[in-house]
């Protein structure tokens, strides 16, 4: 799977808990990837940022990059003050608008609420335009935003393809609005998720899903929602070690010895 995404492709990644499996991420670091455009969903973390640090990275569209309760992401930050990524600042709402658009088939999605902000200033590809039906009235147009590939990892897939996703939306939204998804999973069932009328609202069909693997502990050390919580203590210390360019090699060298 992770010799499938290439250097230079849009790649689609959801924040920690519910986004790509951090393990996943060290296969892309190993392979040297280059000049990514990340895409977050609605923010990024641990993934992100490790992405970033390896030099993965050439483009961060986003409203955030966080470690949450470890504090902020240290590789973003980094890069961001040195400027050696590009940032294409979000908020979460445009976020979802641009994907929803991309979702539609269509160019932009009409929002309001950055009307007047300073986002607006940095964001060349979003447009104030009128209400068609009313010209006095102004609206935000949000370009389309179609990851090439997106990552998710997820608690069960079963054997035809179709992956449970529960009530994460966002994790929905982006799978259809990628032209590829590929999901990592904790366990592969035998029999249909989709069988289950009272499941089925939230399984991702098959048609949306280009490649699953089981990966078990795949979300280590960001955690599952509703299947395992963090690594509190790991994240601290990926915390601690990401603020130097050293520490974050020592870091990867540890945990490619742990594996």
């Amino acid at each position: 799977m992770a010799d499938r995404i290439p250097s230079g492709c849009k790649l689609g990644l959801a924040g920690d808990g519910n986004g790509a499996s951090p393990g996943m991420i060290r296969y892309l670091i190993d392979r040297g990837l280059r000049d990514l455009h990340i895409v977050c969903a609605p923010i990024g973390g641990m993934q992100v940022d490790m992405l970033i640090g390896a030099g993965a990275v050439a483009a961060v569209e986003t409203s955030a990059v966080s470690l949450g309760e470890a504090g902020g992401a240290p590789c973003f930050n980094r890069a961001v003050k040195s400027g050696s990524i590009r940032i294409l600042d979000a908020t979460c709402p445009a976020v979802f608008a641009g994907l929803t658009a991309a979702q539609k088939g269509v160019p932009f999605m009409p929002i309001r609420g950055i009307l007047g902000s300073d986002i607006l200033r940095n964001r060349m590809d979003w447009k104030v335009i009128s209400n068609p039906f009313d010209e006095n009235d102004k609206l935000v147009a949000v370009s389309a935003i179609q990851p090439d590939i997106s990552l998710i990892h997820a608690a069960e897939a079963d054997r035809f393809g179709n992956v449970r996703l529960g009530r994460r939306r966002e994790l929905m939204l982006l799978a259809y609005a990628s032209k590829q998804t590929f999901v990592t999973v904790e366990r592969v069932s035998e029999t249909s998720l989709l069988e289950d009328e009272r499941m089925a609202a939230g399984v991702l069909p098959a048609m949306y899903v280009s490649a699953v693997t089981e990966f078990k502990n795949g979300a280590w050390p960001t955690g599952l929602y509703a299947e395992y919580p963090p690594d509190n203590a790991e994240l601290a210390r990926y915390a601690q070690l990401a603020r130097t360019s050293e520490g974050l090699q020592e870091y990867l060298s540890g945990t490619r010895s742990a594996a």
